[in-house]
């Protein structure tokens, strides 16, 4: 099976310093959702892997979280694309969960569900802590330079193996050539 897991913010959709907290904040980055599509045609289960500690701080509820996914999951499809799962951290940095990325509890829930080894799925940010929580699972850490990826590739602590794309649409036709 060939599976990609791709943080939310910063990749699919443009992030924001005061989070995205309505449906109408919700704005794809230039050429994501057509990636999405592209890596739904190759053959991709695209699995969403995200920390959302809005709904900790009390800055959006689950109904609004639904409606914001609603809103992706639906523009995903009109361009041809599957998203077939969302895991998602509600937690602060606070509760010290063990979901919340750089730990590795999402990463867990998705090889248990897809019952798959993550060694060669590749687990695309925007974050250092997006990269740090692929390379602790065992997957293929890429750094997108969309979102906070230009802040995030001036840090020198980048884990070892992170490959470096200007965004979700290159990611994409590198998995595609890498396919043929």
């Amino acid at each position: 099976m060939k599976l990609i897991i791709l943080d939310q913010n910063g990749v699919i959709n443009q992030g924001s310093d005061t989070r995205i907290k309505t449906p109408d904040e919700w704005k794809p980055i230039p050429g994501s959702l057509q990636a999405i599509a592209r890596l739904t045609h190759a053959g991709y289960r695209v699995v969403i892997a995200t920390n959302q500690s809005g709904i900790g701080r009390g800055l959006l509820d689950m109904t609004t979280f639904n409606l914001i996914n609603d809103k992706m999951l639906r523009a995903v499809q009109q361009e041809g694309g599957r998203i077939d799962a969302l895991f998602f951290c509600p937690h602060t940095r606070h509760d010290k969960c063990a979901c919340r990325k750089p730990g590795i509890g999402m990463f867990k829930e998705i090889r248990q569900r897809y019952g798959v080894e993550l060694g060669h799925v590749p687990a695309v940010g925007d974050s250092l802590r997006d990269l740090q929580a692929a390379a602790k699972a065992g997957a293929i850490p890429v750094l997108v330079l969309t979102g906070k990826g230009q802040i995030t590739l001036t840090k020198d602590n980048l884990p070892a193996g992170t490959q470096i794309y200007p965004d979700l649409s290159t990611v994409a036709d590198s998995l595609e050539t890498q396919a043929l």
